[in-house]
């Protein structure tokens, strides 16, 4: 009697202590990406705070986008075939922009519910294949 009542203990115990444990690694882990985020944040004020100095921004404007002063020449060397050599700056391509509008989307879906599944083209957006254009 007096074992399946320490054995009962025992049971109840191990599962609340379990429980703290998982409660533990959970904080734990916690205030471990708290202070990446507090570290990332601090890294993004300081870049914010650059770009209110001038300087800064004339440097970026010279190193990203090969941009010279009035009155400067700006030189790129050309090798034997035709590319040009060294860090050449580019802009990145600006984001598509999805150019459907919500009421083209809405007739859209209008004129394509009265057609058999075998006649609706695939969903460009999602990339499916619809069951008759296997």
């Amino acid at each position: 009697m007096l074992l399946s009542v320490v054995l009962l203990l025992v049971g109840s115990y191990t599962a609340t202590l379990r429980a703290w444990w998982s409660a533990r690694q959970e904080i734990t882990t916690s205030q471990a990406e708290r202070a990446q985020l507090k570290a990332q944040i601090t890294e993004l004020e300081d870049q914010k705070e650059r770009f209110n100095d001038p300087a800064y921004i004339k440097q970026q404007a010279r190193e990203r986008f090969g941009w010279v002063m009035p009155g400067e020449i700006g030189y790129r060397v050309i090798g034997s075939d035709g590319e040009v050599r060294g860090e050449v700056p580019t802009l990145d391509a600006p984001a598509k922009v999805n150019s459907d509008q919500w009421y083209d989307k809405l007739w859209g879906s209008v004129t394509t519910a009265g057609t058999p599944e075998a006649d609706v083209a695939p969903d460009d957006n999602t990339g499916d294949v619809l069951e008759g254009d296997q």
